[in-house]
């Protein structure tokens, strides 16, 4: 065998470990400056961050139990709540930036110079924005109200920067964007202390229309939650094609509006049955004629 090529071999291995070692010590040193400086100043930058925002939560809800004390309406202070918290956390992290070195002129630069772009963009975002405002200033609802807007119907929970949100019937949750809710129709079921409570019953043309307006009247009366003033109202509204119409409109605090309405319907059914008032359906009549065979 020969041995040269073997010693020249271990020489070559020798001389590259020396020379990793050389690498090693270098990225070693390298990793210890940085984290003596850019890593000192990482590591207390995060802990301003997580601080700050534990502070600020606290000086929040500080704020909203002042507020509380003072009567100040709830959806103003949930809209503030989520207005402070979005403000004071972007001051923090832009403290932050600055610590770490950054540039907030050259940063300012480039979001002026993107403006135009950012705005396109987040256009949606920005008209829902300006219609929680507007929410906020004109109130046509506050938490807690039942409202219909934007194609949905539910309880008020909750008025943020950028959407509102309902709680359904059945317990589903809602967001709606404050634009759609600021543009378009809105009907709030809780603005009044009362309501009037509208339904139509339909019996037959041979059934005593005395007695069936007696009928009614009692069960109008029989019901505690129903308001005297303004009076109830009991009568015939249509003369339908197989059917007399009868309308009762009672009036009753807000609510007890669908406590009423379903207890009308079932005493009403209850009663007609037990006085032997029909309640009539729409029938067709056919009449089949053969034609002679020729």
């Amino acid at each position: 065998m020969d041995t040269t090529k073997i010693d020249d071999i271990s020489k070559l291995d020798l001389n590259n470990l020396d020379i990793n070692k050389m690498d090693m010590g270098g990225l070693m040193e390298s990793l210890l400056e940085w984290a003596t400086t850019s890593g000192v100043k990482l590591i207390i930058g995060l802990l301003i961050l997580s601080i700050g925002f534990k502070i600020i939560k606290k000086i929040v809800n500080h704020v909203m139990t002042v507020l509380g004390k003072r009567d100040v309406d709830l959806t103003l202070r949930k809209f503030l709540k989520s207005l402070l918290l979005s403000v004071l956390k972007v001051a923090v992290i832009i403290v932050v930036l600055e610590y770490w070195g950054m540039s907030l002129s050259s940063f300012a630069a480039v979001i002026a110079s993107a403006g135009v772009a950012i705005g396109l963009a987040l256009q949606g975002s920005l008209s829902n924005f300006a219609g929680g405002f507007i929410i906020l200033l004109i109130r046509p609802f506050k938490v807690g109200d039942y409202i219909e807007a934007a194609g949905h119907g539910g309880t008020v929970e909750q008025i943020g920067l950028f959407y509102t949100q309902l709680a359904t019937p059945d317990n589903k949750q809602i967001l709606i964007p404050n634009g759609s809710v600021s543009n378009d129709s809105l009907i709030n079921y809780s603005a009044k202390n009362t309501r009037r409570v509208d339904l139509v019953f339909s019996v037959g043309y041979e059934d005593d229309i005395l007695h069936v307006r007696r009928v009614l009247k009692e069960i109008v009366n029989k019901h505690k939650l129903i308001i005297n003033e303004p009076e109830p109202f009991i009568g015939i509204v249509e003369h339908g094609d197989n059917a007399i119409k009868f309308a009762i409109r009672a009036w009753c605090k807000t609510e007890d509006y669908w406590t009423i309405y379903l207890d009308l319907l079932e005493e009403v059914k209850v009663r007609f049955d037990e006085e032997g008032i029909t309640i009539p359906y729409p029938k067709m009549d056919l009449t089949v004629r053969e034609l002679n065979k020729i």
